[in-house]
Order: structure tokens, then sequence, then C-alpha cells
């Protein structure tokens, strides 16, 4: 059957008798593959429900929303909730505190990952290297509020860490309660939830690495750190580069749960941002216009900082995500 598929897909032959591949049509694929289309079912089905179908709330942004007139009976407001936020010098507050805590975490957080990953490779004890990555995924399995309660039983004035330091003779160091002693430490916390969990796609990228290009490398006489320059890190730059482009196109997202547990009311000048704004005034308060347009001003600067690493990576010569 397979056979006689071939011969029609191949009876059309171009100006110089090199049979030419039939155009297959939509009905082909559907039939032949139809088990892949269904499988593709669900996950479509879950985006199409949980993704855009919530899109239809977006309009509450541009509304005085009344919980009792619903979404689609509420008044227009001729964009006054956008003027409120944009007048509001707290709003501009937690734009710079989030552009500067995600910056901060594309600076610290995204070579982490990368130098873990090479130092896990170049381990050459299997056995020690699988337990190496074990131990540093588990942190990405603990909830921010464990770790939030962690942080704050080892870093706080009377944690572990501090009374330790007094007891040798020291002074206390504010981790928690100085705003920029607070972000260094907020950093290092992130660095450690998500650099090991962040290798797996790394290591799964030099695996994809041709190893006589290590081979020819040993026979010149390359050493550890030259092979890593010229063979390893060549091999893993598209993947370096998706993920730069994807974590640029979240500069303005940040996830709620991580400040939320961590902040206090003493660091609130660097600690509240967009997510924890949000939740304030928008939930607590029950200013639900505020809140969705906040989130979709948050949204479409992430989009332009997406398409924008996207089409500057391409300009560049790199593959881009699309």
């Amino acid at each position: 059957m397979q056979a006689m598929n071939s011969s029609v897909a191949l009876d059309k032959k171009d100006s110089v008798g090199v049979p030419l591949q039939k155009k297959k049509g939509l009905f082909y694929y559907l039939k032949f593959d139809y088990m892949l289309y269904l499988m593709l079912l669900v996950p479509v089905a879950y985006i199409v429900t949980f993704k855009y179908a919530p899109m239809y709330g977006i309009q509450i942004a541009f509304k005085d929303y009344n919980i009792f007139q619903g979404v689609s009976m509420s008044p227009w407001n001729n964009f006054e909730t956008f003027k409120q936020i944009f007048s509001s010098p707290q709003f501009f507050q937690v734009v710079r505190n989030t552009l500067m805590l995600n910056g901060l975490d594309l600076l610290v957080g995204f070579p982490a990952p990368i130098i873990l990953a090479i130092l896990i490779n170049e381990l050459a004890w299997n056995k020690f290297k699988k337990a190496s990555q074990t131990i540093l995924y588990l942190p990405h399995f603990l909830s921010w509020v464990i770790i939030g309660g962690i942080v704050a039983q080892l870093l706080s004035p009377t944690g572990m860490l501090n009374s330790l330091i007094s007891h040798m003779g020291g002074q206390p160091i504010p981790f928690l309660t100085n705003k920029y002693a607070w972000v260094a430490t907020y950093c290092l916390v992130g660095v450690w939830q998500n650099a090991g969990w962040g290798t797996i796609l790394y290591l799964a990228a030099m695996t994809g690495i041709d190893k006589q290009l290590y081979e020819a490398a040993d026979a010149d006489g390359a050493g550890r750190f030259r092979k890593i320059w010229h063979i390893t890190l060549p091999g893993i730059r598209p993947t370096i580069v998706i993920l730069l482009i994807l974590q640029l196109g979240n500069i303005m997202a940040i996830n709620f749960d991580r400040p939320f547990n961590i902040q206090n009311n003493l660091v609130m000048d660097f600690g509240d941002v967009i997510s924890t704004y949000v939740y304030r005034v928008g939930i607590q308060s029950a200013n639900f216009s505020v809140g969705a347009a906040v989130g979709l001003f948050q949204s479409v600067i992430c989009l332009i900082f997406l398409v924008t690493s996207n089409f500057l990576t391409r300009r560049l010569g790199e593959d881009g995500i699309w």
C-alpha cells in the first residue's frame, strides 16, 4: 500500500526527468496521522479553555466593573482605569521594582544553570553525577510558602545564621530587614530554587553534541577549559538563545509567591512588585478593573519585549523562536 502511494506521489517529473513529490492534502495527513491529531486535541482544548476563554474578562479593564451587573453589562469608562493607574506614583514604583528584580534575576540567575550544567557534564564519576543532579533538582519541588519559612528561620534577625554570627562575635546581618540586603537575598534564594532545575535543558542539549569533536580536541591536545569554550558552549548556544528570549519576554512578569512570601513591611520600597500590587489593589480592595488594567499593561510590555528580542536575535544571525 505504501509502495503504491509512493508510485502515485512520484508520477510527475521536472524538466530534467527527476520525479517530483506530489503535494499531499489535509485529508492525507488527517488519515495517516489521526492518532497524533487526536492527542493534540487535549492540549489545544486546555489552552482554549484556560488561556483564551478567560481573555473575555479583559474588557473589565475598560469598564467600571460592577460585580452585580457582570462583565457585559458594566458601563465603559473611556480609559479612566488606565488614567488612574498611570497617574499613581505607586504604580511606577512597582514597575521599577519588577524590572529591577527581574533584571537582577536575568543577570545572576540566567548564567547559573549554564555554569552548573557544564560542571555536572564535566563530572566523570556517574554515581556522583546523578546524585548531584538529584540534590540540585530538589529545591524546585518546594513551594515558596515552605521556602519563605526556611528563609525566615535561617536569615531573620533572630534566625540560625545571625545567631551563629553573634555567637562568634560578629554583627548580625539584616538579610530581611535592610532593603538592599533583601534584594541580594531575593536573588540568591531564586538561584538556589531554580538553578538545578534549569540545568535539565542544557544537559539535554549537551548530549546532542558530537562526541567525535571532543575526541578530535583530545587528539589536538586541547585542555578541559578549551573544549568547554570551543565545543560545549557553541553546542548549546541555540538553547541559550531561545531561553534568553523567553526570559526577556517575561521581564515584566513576576511570580507572586516568591516576593510575597519573602517580603515584609520594612522592605516594601523594593519588595512591592506588580503581582503583589495587583493582589493588594485589585483583589483585596475589590478594584477588579485596576487589577485587569495592570495585568493587561504587563502582558503588552512582555509581548513587546518578546517580539523585539526575537527580532534582534534573528538579525544577529541566530535562530529565534519563530
